[in-house]
């Protein structure tokens, strides 16, 4: 059975460490988004550092346990400091494209993506991809970052797509995402994921 790996990456208009009240704002809206988005029908999983509490270190500096070292794509010119470093990724295992779709369009999740411009530099590159793996295979921080450095240079790939356009396990376009089409029509999101 395929399970779904999203991974989103945005550079931060500020560093995390940043006392302005817009990233507090961002880190209180986190704390409200992942433990919802973690009760969700359909979530498996996400990255998360098997020693969270390490003082002064950044995302590079934590060990992921099974989701393998923490990667950015080529185009992140930021810092890599605990005072500098200005970047948000996940890294999260679905146990299918409707649930995913439904976890990142409603609740929490969606009045933070309402807000993502306040917090997020407008880029342009892709923020999130998706790809397909087999039960029981842990999705690494490189695979997010390939998959999304594919998106941004060649588009939807069977191996590398969107919420938006996205495939089947096989590979085939699928509906299950489609804005106009079944469940997804009655709400069909004002932003896209970032």
């Amino acid at each position: 059975m395929a399970h779904l790996a999203l991974y989103t990456f945005g550079v931060l208009k500020a560093p995390l460490t940043d006392p302005a009240p817009l990233v507090r704002a961002f880190h209180a809206t986190g704390a409200d988004v992942y433990p919802q988005i973690a009760r969700h029908p359909g979530y498996l999983a996400h990255a998360k550092p098997t020693d969270p509490g390490r003082a002064g270190t950044t995302l590079f500096d934590l060990d992921w346990g099974a989701w393998g070292e923490f990667v950015v794509p080529a185009w992140y010119d930021r810092g890599r400091t605990p005072q500098t470093a200005a970047l948000a990724a996940t890294l999260s295992l679905w146990t299918d494209l409707r649930s995913a779709v439904d976890g990142v369009y409603t609740g929490h999740h969606r009045a933070a993506l309402a807000r993502r411009h306040d917090w997020f530099e407008r880029a342009g590159h892709p923020t999130h991809v998706c790809w397909w793996v087999t039960d029981g295979t842990v999705p690494t921080w490189e695979d997010g970052v390939r998959r999304l450095e594919y998106l941004h240079t060649h588009g939807t790939a069977p191996h590398a797509f969107t919420l938006q356009r996205a495939v089947t396990p096989e590979g085939a376009p699928s509906s299950a995402a489609t804005w106009e089409t079944g469940a997804c029509r009655s709400r069909r999101p004002s932003v896209e994921p970032g």
